[in-house]
């Protein structure tokens, strides 16, 4: 578990949070044509089909969990999820194209996706341990990581397609908070301070902590660019490239520690 000052989240704003995003994934899919459904993405060999249904299969997660036995303990942090996810990136990809191609309707797929999700929350107490990937997590935790799923896969699905699905705000801030503290729990420190307005501040990396006035080295970006920073889908380079990053400082280059996202 990872020694790191937990950050609280409240449950039922988070809940809502997912929800939110959920069926704004939900109401974009209903436009989406065949044509638009067979597009590729910038996640391989991913389509636009195939990130639909793994936005069903991040509530269909929670389902799936909480029909396991409950582990006798918790033995992980909430930051210990995002670098734990890569061990099951290939059965996530394959059981993605398996759901499209057995749901040919996006919006069916979802729609039973958000019924079990919801009565999975309403038959479980957010204390209920799961045995997640990371290690044993409550509900109400995990359910934090679904923000991750949701506003990361949207970006997706608009980088893909140009729809411009909305970010809900809630939702946006939970993504960005957490995949922040995995990277300061990844690199703890005080010697870098990462900024990204309105969400998230951390200190990160090992060296002198800062405590008063201007910190010397001083990271900034916006919640979608460190979202996609923190998962692989663009890089330090082209982030400053594009003016979407400032750095400053001899130690304010995080490229060695990204992506968190395992």
């Amino acid at each position: 578990m990872a020694k790191t000052r937990a950050r609280s989240y409240d449950p039922g704003r988070t809940r809502a949070a997912v929800l939110a995003q959920f069926r704004n994934v939900r109401d974009a899919a209903r436009t989406l044509t065949p044509e638009q459904l067979a597009l590729p993405t910038r996640l391989g060999t991913w389509t636009v089909r195939d990130v639909v249904a793994h936005l069903g299969m991040s509530l269909d997660a929670v389902v799936r969990l909480t029909a396991l036995p409950e582990p006798a303990k918790r033995t992980a942090a909430l930051v210990d999820w995002p670098p734990a996810i890569a061990a099951d990136a290939p059965d996530i990809a394959a059981h993605a194209r398996e759901l499209a191609e057995r749901h040919p309707d996006p919006d069916a797929l979802l729609a039973a996706a958000e019924e079990r999700y919801t009565a999975a929350l309403a038959a479980h107490p957010g204390s209920r341990l799961l045995a997640t990937g990371a290690g044993a997590l409550s509900l109400d935790d995990y359910v934090v990581t679904r923000t991750v799923e949701l506003v990361v896969h949207t970006d997706d699905l608009n980088t893909a397609t140009g729809l411009g699905i909305p970010y809900d705000r809630q939702a946006l801030a939970a993504c960005t908070r957490l995949l922040a503290d995995a990277l300061a729990a990844r690199t703890p420190g005080g010697a870098v301070e990462l900024r990204i307005p309105p969400y998230a501040v951390v200190q990160c990396v090992e060296g002198p902590r800062h405590t008063r006035g201007t910190p010397p080295n001083v990271v900034e970006t916006d919640p979608l660019t460190w979202a996609r920073l923190a998962t692989g889908r663009t890089s330090w380079g082209e982030a400053l490239d594009q003016a979407r990053l400032t750095a400053g400082g001899e130690r304010a280059d995080l490229s060695a520690y990204l992506p968190v996202l395992g």
